[in-house]
């Protein structure tokens, strides 16, 4: 009996199984996500400013 076989997920991949992470709060907030990529183009934009600058 101690040799059989264990056809059951180990918790390790249980939890990094994608379906069972828990969620993230704001990840599916779509108006937060707007003012992130609005914040990430204008650090995007600035810093080409400062290359060209250079």
């Amino acid at each position: 009996m101690a040799h059989e076989q264990n056809e059951h997920a180990t918790k390790a991949e249980v939890q990094s199984t994608e379906l069972n992470k828990m969620p993230v709060a704001g990840d599916n907030d779509a108006e937060f996500a707007a003012e992130e990529a609005n914040e990430n183009e204008a650090n995007a934009n600035q810093a080409n400013r400062q290359q060209t600058q250079e």
